[in-house]
């Protein structure tokens, strides 16, 4: 829903390179400085959480020159945690549609982290369904 990461090099598959550099995912979020913020203070948690603060210093260089906002917010060492909520899109086709989400830390896996997304509403679903029904 939020985009096609398949036609994307696998190097593109990222969601702090998705938010900050992409105006089309930009666009899409309902509240794009909250959602800014949340994404980069998770990221920060999640690096530490692995043992990966050194291992992506490089994403982080690479964000903080091509974004002035991604830059401001790594400055405010915010830390927070996936949790669980709800996410608003602004969808090109379908509009406004909300997700609910939880997230999960992996057993063994301190580098990894699931998300599971739901449609928020009967509603949702229903034009999410009619929506991939036509695609194909």
């Amino acid at each position: 829903m939020l985009t096609d990461y398949g036609s994307l090099p696998p190097e593109r598959r990222n969601i702090l390179r998705l938010i900050f550099c992409d105006p089309r995912v930009r666009a899409a979020q309902h509240d794009w400085e909250s959602v800014a913020r949340f994404v980069v203070a998770a990221f920060r948690a999640d690096a530490a959480r692995a043992g990966a603060v050194s291992h992506v210093a490089d994403l982080v260089d690479e964000l903080c020159h091509a974004s002035p906002e991604f830059a401001a917010l790594w400055r405010d060492n915010d830390v927070r945690h996936h949790g669980d909520g709800v996410k608003h899109l602004r969808h090109p086709l379908l509009g406004p549609i909300a997700f609910e989400y939880s997230s999960f830390a992996v057993d063994g896996r301190p580098d990894l982290t699931m998300v599971i997304y739901n449609p928020a509403t009967p509603a949702d679903a229903e034009r999410i369904r009619t929506h991939l029904a036509t695609c194909g």
